[in-house]
């Protein structure tokens, strides 16, 4: 196998891994919503009890697990998102980020949380324990807009809700620039007798990936959860349904939460480094909607006494930079396959070179650039082998025609070639299996970085994570594909001639649905390559006539 095809069958394997991917998540058959149901909790139980690690002897009810009864509803508006909180639960039922836009409706902010029928996504707490308010309690706001005014660091919002002797305050903490919620619940004892409550925190979400992802570009959605001993862990809606969730149950530590292309929501402590026992749960609760959550120790009351925890929410873009500050692990959730040891400090190259030309398409040239004059020495014994080979074409060619379909003396008349040109056939695969994972890994970052999400590069390029809107850059990329065919040696079997003149037709195709960042930096990779290999089949062809 030349060098040539060996580029091609790697890429075009790598091509078909997608698509099979694409076409296994598109086709996987949902569950129906009576069997979900079935195997989640019934509406009407609760969460699970805390564990023995939590209740140290102590009995204490489930909060119910459901809950999307509409009530009085507060907005609170920020310099960078609109989060609107329902009375009933005090859940977080819509947030809107208002620098990012839908991908469907260029007009609109994109939604991460959002009620709608078949797509809920809120963020819920409360308190678990018998007669304690929970998120299907109705608790009192003063509804309305509350929007940070200019020169406001913060916005506070505050729900009061009774529940026997126990009064619940939620207040929330909206910060400027930030996508860092605080919610702080205080429990007070109006009663008698002792009050004992777990605090709890949830994200409830469709089962669905996000509108506007295309088939084609398989990216994960579902739970995800970090603990210093079982490390980062996705976990499968699938798996949920099944009763087969693979998750840490407890842990001193970690953070729980949902994940989807470019956004992420997650409970986090009060405190980075705080180490406060908990135990994660996950669980189905029918009609295709899943909850991911956490429990906290219980806070106990004395008659009278009152108490407070506070815990943080992230719901905003997957920023690993302000994600690696939020909590250890949270930088985690931008899914870079398993290339990640590549694919991070290539991102990190990316982002610094961005800071140096303000255009993350001008970055991706940037990039391939010195990606391309760091494995030149490999490409060039490639390029060198193939020119070589394109040299000899003529030779093997007179030798098909001498020796027919006998393989063997055919075989035996090219070694004997090789031997004498000194020309190693296999010479140029080794450098190109070794470039092979730097591109699939810069597949990954081009694919999962939200920085390029409606990042302009040029003319009619005005998001670097779409698809380029008129196909310009595949067609420009297939073309060039073409050149190289012609500057490659010629297989002598007239059937993968055709093959290899059809790859960048078939190539093109695959590439309509990949981000225009991705098609750009082939693009520029191509160039690069023609140029590299026009001057070394120069200079092979100028030695040659000496």
């Amino acid at each position: 196998m030349d060098t040539q095809r060996l580029i091609a069958f790697a890429v075009f394997s790598f091509s078909l891994l997608m698509l099979w991917e694409a076409w296994q998540n598109y086709n996987q058959p949902k569950q129906p919503a009576a069997a979900v149901a079935q195997q989640g909790t019934p509406a009407d139980a609760g969460l699970p009890t805390p564990g023995q690690a939590l209740k140290a002897g102590t009995e204490a009810a489930a909060a119910p697990a459901g809950g999307a009864a509409k009530g009085a509803r507060a907005v609170v508006k920020t310099d960078v998102l609109t989060a609107t909180i329902d009375a009933n639960g005090g859940d977080i039922r819509e947030l809107a980020l208002s620098q990012y836009r839908q991908d469907e409706d260029k007009t609109q902010p994109f939604k991460l949380f959002e009620e709608r029928q078949g797509r809920n996504y809120f963020a819920q707490s409360g308190l678990i324990g018998k007669d304690l308010p929970n998120h299907k309690t109705a608790f009192e706001l003063v509804p309305g807009e509350h929007e940070l005014k200019p020169g406001q660091d913060a916005v506070k919002l505050s729900l009061r809700a009774r529940v026997g002797d126990a009064e619940l305050v939620k207040t929330y903490t909206f910060r400027r620039g930030s996508y860092v919620v605080e919610l702080e619940q205080t429990v007070r004892n109006l009663g008698q007798a002792p009050v004992e409550g777990f605090p709890y925190y949830q994200i409830l979400r469709h089962g669905q990936a996000p509108e506007g992802e295309s088939a084609f570009m398989v990216t994960f959605t579902g739970p995800a959860q970090y603990t210093e001993a079982g490390k980062f862990n996705k976990i499968d809606f699938a798996k949920i349904a099944e009763g087969k969730a693979e998750l840490t149950k407890q842990a001193q530590d970690g953070w729980i939460g949902m994940v989807q292309h470019h956004f992420v929501s997650a409970w986090l402590t009060a405190k980075p480094d705080g180490t406060e026992h908990r135990e994660f749960y996950t669980r189905a609760l029918g009609n295709d909607e899943y909850a991911a959550g956490m429990i906290l120790p219980a806070i106990k009351l004395a008659p009278g006494e009152s108490k407070g925890a506070t815990t943080r929410l992230y719901a905003g873009p997957q920023e690993q930079d302000k994600l690696k500050e939020l909590a250890p692990g949270l930088d985690l959730v931008v899914d870079y396959g398993w290339l990640h040891v590549l694919a991070y400090p290539l991102f990190m190259l990316l982002n610094w070179l961005n800071k140096l030309v303000d255009n993350w398409g001008v970055a991706i040239i940037l990039l391939t650039v010195l990606i391309k004059a760091a494995f030149y020495p490999l490409s060039a014994a490639s390029y060198k082998s193939m020119a070589q080979m394109r040299k000899l074409a003529p030779r093997l060619q007179s030798l098909k025609e001498k020796f027919g379909d006998d393989r063997q003396k055919l075989h035996e008349a090219m070694m004997k070639i090789y031997q004498e040109e000194k020309i190693n056939p296999l010479g140029g695969c080794l450098p190109i299996l070794v470039q092979i994972p730097v591109f699939i890994a810069l597949y990954w970052v081009l694919l999962g970085a939200v920085e390029l999400r409606q990042a302009p590069f040029a003319l009619w390029i005005t998001d670097l994570s779409a698809q380029d809107p008129y196909y310009v850059l595949p067609i420009v990329m297939a073309a060039t594909m073409f050149i190289q065919q012609k500057l490659s040696p010629t297989p002598p079997d007239p059937v993968q001639a055709k093959v290899m003149m059809a790859m960048p037709i078939v190539f093109s195709v695959f590439f309509f649905f990949f981000p225009a960042g991705l098609v750009l930096y082939w693009l520029v990779n191509n160039v690069l390559s023609i140029l590299q290999q026009w001057r070394i089949n120069t200079v092979i062809e100028r030695g040659g006539k000496k």
